[in-house]
């Protein structure tokens, strides 16, 4: 794997309808879907323009979580980081295990709860999936936690993140970004109270916010909150598709 530890390396949705899924996410984010090829698995390749980002496959009996969205977070030993993960006190849901040809990884979560994945790829080339101003690219990878300070300090001994500046959000606390290797990569912010436990939230790059947002609920999925305009001039959308993913969406206004 090329990519510098700590990076963002792959997105996966794990669902329940892996028909639905694919069909929703190419009519509202423009990917192409594909079979990956593996033998006695239905794993599906996930491509933007330029490359493959992300993959999707059927939740698997007994996962740790509901349907969701999952980041891989490249790491030189998939092993030595995931007894890391343990003393700092995240839990291990899937030990470290190869996979032929892709590479070695282990199923994760923070203190707080949020599930990631950890990899070391087996490709020697660089990963692209985070690539905030590439179209189909992830653009923001955004925690959803119940303590800021124990997530960041959890992540940084991890990956080396650092804990960047901080928007105010009134009641909602402070909007608190993350940093890694000189690039903000995305954000702590704290959980609703009522609202889903601790877990990350991705944001997908479109081109025009307020098509996208139609498209989601053309597709039958919901549109929670947005369009709104973020620090930098684009714009967000957060939805919830047929099978009751959380995801967001950024781009441009127009």
């Amino acid at each position: 794997m090329a990519n510098p530890h700590g990076d963002h390396i792959w997105y996966e949705l794990l669902t329940t309808d892996p028909d639905g899924a694919a069909a929703f996410y190419t009519e509202v984010v423009g990917w192409k879907v594909r079979s990956a090829g593996q033998e006695g698995m239905d794993y599906r390749l996930l491509a933007s323009p330029d490359t493959d980002i992300g993959g999707l496959m059927t939740l698997p009996q007994g996962a740790p979580m509901p349907p969701t969205w999952l980041g891989y977070v490249g790491v030189s030993d998939v092993d030595a980081k995931a007894a890391k993960v343990t003393e700092l006190g995240g839990v291990v849901h899937m030990p470290p295990t190869d996979i032929p040809g892709i590479g070695r990884f282990a199923m994760v979560a923070d203190p707080q709860g949020a599930v990631f994945y950890m990899m070391r790829g087996a490709s020697v080339r660089e990963s692209t999936a985070f690539k905030p101003m590439a179209a189909g690219h992830c653009g923001w990878n955004e925690l959803v936690t119940s303590d800021q300070d124990g997530a960041l300090g959890f992540y940084d001994k991890l990956f080396g993140w650092e804990k960047g500046d901080a928007i105010p959000m009134g009641e909602m606390g402070d909007y608190r970004f993350i940093n890694h290797r000189g690039q903000m990569i995305g954000a702590v912010m704290n959980r609703r109270e009522g609202g889903p436990p601790p877990m990350w939230n991705y944001y997908f790059r479109v081109a025009g916010i307020d098509a996208a947002a139609e498209r989601i609920r053309a597709g039958g999925g919901s549109v929670t909150s947005g369009p709104m305009e973020v620090p930098g001039g684009d714009w967000v959308v957060n939805g919830i598709d047929l099978q009751g993913v959380s995801f967001g969406l950024v781009g441009s206004k127009a």
